[in-house]
């Protein structure tokens, strides 16, 4: 299996992942097999130049959340063992290893999307957010992700009348970078409280000087206000709202989140209807 990513990204060329999305019954779900994992790919910024400006923007924020959840996701060494080993987690959890992989990619988002996003034609731009896909890639594909992206499923499945700008589409789509980070400031505004060190972190890396004179567990919430900034800086949808949905449906979205549970194992702290509700009311707008 050879790949040429076209896009800065979901990481695809370097996990065993895909997407599967069937239209028909608004069903969208990951899937996973050893056999989906390439054999090699040919990372090429060239590919990207032609990505119209919401295309750049939405799939770096993919890459953006596949490396904060995979370098917040719970511990590898805090799961609990599973009676058979086909009980296993699909992914590891953080572990010192993907969080290499993980820090790189978030620094590499943080000086290049804006970047990338104003000027299609700055390769240096481009090929920083091609780098940190693939490295953001190897990050989640061995520690996994959690609250964003499961919450993602049911976003993108559910697509009524959205038509995002940038995309040559004829039929309702919500982008999935689109769908996985809306609910990204709430999510990581939860968690963080939980494991403030790593968030503290992750916030400094995406914007310097955020934590300065802040306390930990301040610092750790940073975290939230410095994605909606980046949201914001690179024209992102204000929230699920834009893409028409109300807090009517937040039942059926939460419904669609908790079957997504090999992905909610992940997170840090303890998640539940009540928990993954307010996360989508608070998601409805972000600023």
């Amino acid at each position: 299996l050879l790949v040429l990513p076209t896009t800065a990204g979901t990481g695809s060329e370097s996990t065993p992942s895909a997407v599967l999305d069937i239209l028909d019954l608004k069903v969208k779900s990951g899937i996973s097999h050893p056999r989906l994992r390439p054999t090699m790919a040919l990372i090429d910024p060239l590919l990207t130049v032609s990505m119209p400006p919401e295309v750049t923007a939405s799939t770096g924020m993919d890459v953006l959340t596949h490396a904060l959840e995979s370098y917040t996701s719970m511990p590898y060494d805090h799961r609990l063992k599973p009676d058979h080993p086909a009980q296993r987690a699909s992914y590891f959890g953080s572990n010192f290893i993907s969080d290499i992989f993980c820090v790189k990619a978030i620094e590499f988002v943080s000086k290049y999307l804006r970047r990338a996003v104003a000027n299609p034609y700055d390769l240096e731009a481009r090929w920083h957010m091609m780098a940190g896909s693939t490295l953001a890639g190897i990050g989640f594909g061995n520690s996994g992700v959690h609250i964003p992206h499961s919450m993602a499923y049911p976003i993108g499945g559910m697509a009524r009348d959205y038509l995002p700008d940038g995309y040559n589409i004829h039929e309702p789509m919500i982008p999935h970078g689109q769908a996985v980070s809306v609910t990204a400031p709430a999510a990581f505004r939860y968690t963080a409280p939980i494991w403030p060190e790593k968030h503290a972190h992750a916030a400094e890396l995406l914007r310097p000087n955020i934590t300065k004179g802040k306390s930990l567990i301040d610092a750790a919430l940073a975290l939230s206000g410095g994605i909606r900034q980046l949201m914001k800086d690179i024209g992102f949808p204000n929230g699920l709202s834009q893409f028409g949905y109300s807090e009517a449906d937040i039942p059926q979205l939460i419904d669609g989140t908790l079957k997504q549970q090999r992905l909610l194992v992940g997170s840090p702290r303890r998640v539940g209807e009540r928990e993954l509700s307010q996360i989508a009311k608070e998601s409805m707008s972000l600023w």
